[in-house]
């Protein structure tokens, strides 16, 4: 895998894919040790510029009430490291009116939220695992596989007084002001979305989905899904993409989700 197409898919789908892919090519050891360093402070005070009012929760409590690995059937849920956290707050969009989209893509959560906690999803490839003793050719067929399997962020962010309602208008407002499209990503290191189609999805007090055409290596269009649901004094952000382009809407994870807020 060429470390230049990786970088450029990992930036185009955030932190999420850029945590999937590094584990990809074999470097899982340092991905567990960002594990490890985000359990240990996720029971640290939540930096935010917003104070927990009434109906805010904390971080440990939206992470008690996130998605755990072995609820799901047919996905595995895993912590989003420390580092990939710190690559996905220095993402920018280079339209103000496109950032409540972006903020929900980079896990950050739309307006100003009292705390936030995100995982990531991957549904699990079917067919039958490939053994040690399976050929080169079904190794690289499995692993190919692998890459087109469905990555959700799954993104709980609680405010207090009116913030909830508030971030919600603002997504729902920035995905019509933003059709056209914006730019996303790392100092120069930038990924097009070419636009943004109104969608369908209905869960909680309200929801709101979108289709984004994601520009790729080649120029060639890669849909993902963005769908924002407010529970509450909760907002739920799920961000969908394939690395080989045979995305679709998250339901399943969107469901188990809002069924655990409750």
């Amino acid at each position: 895998m060429r470390r230049t197409t990786v970088r450029r898919t990992a930036v185009a789908a955030s932190a999420l894919s850029l945590a999937l892919l590094v584990s990809a090519c074999g470097s899982d050891k340092s991905e567990a040790k960002d594990e490890t360093k985000d359990k240990a402070s996720s029971s640290a005070p939540e930096k935010s510029g917003a104070a927990g009012g009434a109906g805010a929760q904390s971080k440990e409590q939206l992470t008690k009430l996130l998605l755990a690995d072995g609820e799901l059937a047919d996905h595995k849920v895993s912590e989003i490291g420390a580092s990939d956290q710190a690559t996905a707050k220095a993402m920018t969009s280079d339209k103000a009116e496109c950032k409540p989209l972006s903020d929900v893509m980079m896990l950050q959560g739309a307006g100003s939220p009292a705390a936030t906690a995100a995982r990531k999803i991957m549904a699990k490839p079917k067919g039958p695992a490939v053994g040690a003793d399976a050929s080169p050719e079904e190794k690289v067929k499995a692993g190919m596989k692998g890459l087109g399997a469905l990555i959700t962020s799954d993104l709980l962010a609680s405010y207090s007084g009116k913030g909830a309602t508030e971030a919600f208008a603002a997504v729902k407002k920035a995905g019509a002001d933003c059709a056209g499209g914006f730019a996303m990503g790392v100092g120069e290191d930038k990924t097009k979305i070419k636009k943004v189609a109104p969608a369908t999805f209905s869960a909680g007090d309200e929801a709101v989905a979108f289709t984004l055409s994601m520009e790729v290596e080649g120029g060639s269009d890669n849909p993902t899904h963005l769908v924002v649901v407010r529970k509450g004094d909760t907002l739920a952000g799920f961000y969908a993409i394939s690395l080989t382009g045979a995305s679709e809407q998250p339901k399943a994870i969107v469901d188990a989700q809002m069924k655990k807020l409750g």
